[in-house]
């Protein structure tokens, strides 16, 4: 904070010291902001938009779900299912693969 105290009034003191003249001399090149020229595209602002003009329908929407769901790998064979019922209040305390499998073994209905 000190230092940026000094590099201000040493910077402050430069202009001052300088000649008149020379001063009028180098702001002779230098064009003020408001004649230089400007870019009209940079005016207008970037935009994107990523909606459509409506919405998607009922049948865009489930095509799209039925063609994730054909694509997607399960196992369709029934000799690798069981039959095992898990009573709701047994299911909301399973939380895990781990206990999912601990709790089907431990049932003697799983065999």
């Amino acid at each position: 904070m000190f230092r940026s105290a000094i590099l201000r009034s040493a910077v402050a003191a430069s202009r001052v010291a300088r000649p008149v003249a020379a001063r009028s001399a180098r702001s002779a090149f230098i064009i003020p902001r408001a004649a230089a020229p400007t870019s009209r595209i940079a005016a207008i602002p970037a935009v994107r938009m990523y909606s459509a003009a409506s919405g998607l329908k009922k049948e865009e929407v489930e095509s799209r779900i039925m063609g994730i769901l054909t694509g997607f790998d399960k196992v369709n064979d029934p000799s690798n299912e069981f039959s095992i019922e898990i009573p709701d209040k047994d299911a909301d305390g399973i939380h895990s693969v781990n206990q999912a499998v601990d709790y089907i073994l431990s049932q003697p209905d799983a065999n």
